[in-house]
């Protein structure tokens, strides 16, 4: 997992690999209940986690259309795959991931 800010978020997301950002902030309760989980999956998987805390970075997060948070973005090789925002239980996120990312991949 790394962080990204607003200046290195483009860098970030155009990598040649999936990249899940998961935009935050540090007083958001579903946000700390998140971050064990996408711990979890960075380190089973192949995804990139990438974190944009939206109080100190929140250009990206406008520009994307981000309302709530935690709002998370799946990217392959800059585009944007597809996003969903609140908690969610591992298997949840696990099961949205496999859906848009192909078993080659994941």
């Amino acid at each position: 997992m790394k962080a990204v800010s607003d200046t290195n978020f483009n860098e970030a997301i155009s990598a040649d690999e999936w990249v899940l950002v998961d935009f935050w902030a540090p007083w958001c309760g579903p946000c700390k209940a998140l971050g064990p989980i996408l711990e979890q999956v960075a380190a089973e998987s192949p995804i990139t986690i990438a974190k944009v805390n939206t109080d100190t970075d929140s250009m990206n997060a406008a520009r994307l259309g981000v309302r709530g948070i935690p709002a998370l973005f799946l990217f392959h090789n800059g585009k944007m795959v597809a996003n969903q925002a609140g908690m969610v239980p591992k298997p949840t996120l696990m099961n949205w991931l496999n859906k848009h990312m192909s078993a080659d991949d994941f």
